[in-house]
């Protein structure tokens, strides 16, 4: 019974000295781990993000990339990294739904080994070839699609990856055949396609806009609910009547599990607090991102929704995880 009685005031001194531990933090800088190369979207939304949150929070943010395996080598960094708020990573649906959806032997569980912290932005993906593709618009480029199948290829962040699927949901959706070229990360992927060494990419848009502005990648189609202000004359996939190939992507923060409570709830408030300014929303805006900035709770059942969904296709198109 003595030890019954011990329980009580062991757990309330737990919990004064983690209500402590999260009263001084952050007392040193903070790594936030983005599972691509630098260059591609996920890297410009956790930048935009990163350097203000470290104002917020009075420490300096550094990110970190480490790129491969679809985004899963820096998914399983974050998932075993101490649970001490100084580490955390961008969670992706490549990361968090498409990689656990099609691959078995996947080194964390996306539901039980993070712990959500806040959905930081939407984007739309988009479709686009190389100024040198013979189509101005998408009813030429299907057409030529179709008349050239395994002829063309298209390139992605890597096997398992959101723009792997979303080009397999193409693929499905319109009858044609269209190799995959994954490369490890969406920077590469993307120089290769600007240097006219692949013929195309479904890419989330913030990494593609800039190219897009300067003429040297022409858009097709975007997956999203309305037409862009910044890309008037492209159609979403829908209107297009491939309604399975419109889905955004989204980008969150994670922490490991077992990160104390009052630390998420500090990180949230102050990622809410970012995504509000005024100058980060414009920062995003410019690369094709739409910032959220919800609940924990909120990013949890994204996350498994999402996890639910891909699951589904991964199945229906038999997609196998080879390694690459």
């Amino acid at each position: 019974m003595k030890l019954h009685h011990l329980a009580v005031p062991v757990m309330a001194a737990l919990s004064v000295m983690t209500t402590a531990y999260a009263q001084t933090y952050p007392n040193k800088p903070i790594r936030i781990i983005v599972p691509f190369a630098p260059g591609g979207t996920t890297d410009i939304v956790a930048r935009v993000v990163g350097d203000k949150l470290g104002k917020e929070l009075g420490q300096a943010v550094v990110i970190e990339n480490r790129g491969g395996g679809g985004g899963s080598i820096g998914a399983t960094a974050i998932a075993k990294a101490d649970p001490d708020g100084y580490t955390l990573g961008i969670s992706t649906v490549s990361t968090h739904a498409v990689n656990a959806a099609c691959n078995p032997k996947l080194g964390y569980n996306p539901l039980t080994d993070f712990a959500p912290i806040t959905n930081l932005a939407r984007t739309p993906n988009v479709l686009t070839v190389n100024p040198k593709f013979p189509a101005q618009d998408f009813k030429q480029y299907l057409e030529h699609v179709k008349k050239s199948p395994g002829k063309l290829n298209y390139a992605t962040s890597g096997t398992c990856s959101i723009q792997h699927i979303v080009g397999e949901q193409f693929k499905l959706a319109t009858g044609t055949f269209i190799l995959h070229i994954p490369y490890r990360g969406a920077g590469p992927a993307l120089n290769d396609l600007l240097g006219g060494q692949v013929d195309m990419m479904f890419d989330n848009l913030p990494s593609s806009m800039s190219h897009i502005q300067a003429g040297k990648l022409r858009p097709l189609a975007i997956a999203w609910n309305k037409r862009l202000d910044a890309l008037p004359n492209v159609p979403t996939f829908a209107e297009l009547g491939l309604p399975q190939v419109n889905d955004p992507a989204w980008y969150g923060l994670v922490a490991p599990p077992k990160t104390p409570d009052d630390i998420i709830k500090k990180i949230n408030a102050a990622a809410v607090k970012v995504l509000a300014m005024p100058e980060v929303r414009e920062r995003l805006k410019q690369s094709g991102a739409e910032p959220v900035g919800n609940s924990p709770a909120e990013h949890a059942a994204e996350i498994q929704a999402e996890l639910d969904k891909m699951k589904t296709v991964v199945k229906k198109q038999n997609i196998k995880f080879d390694g690459s």
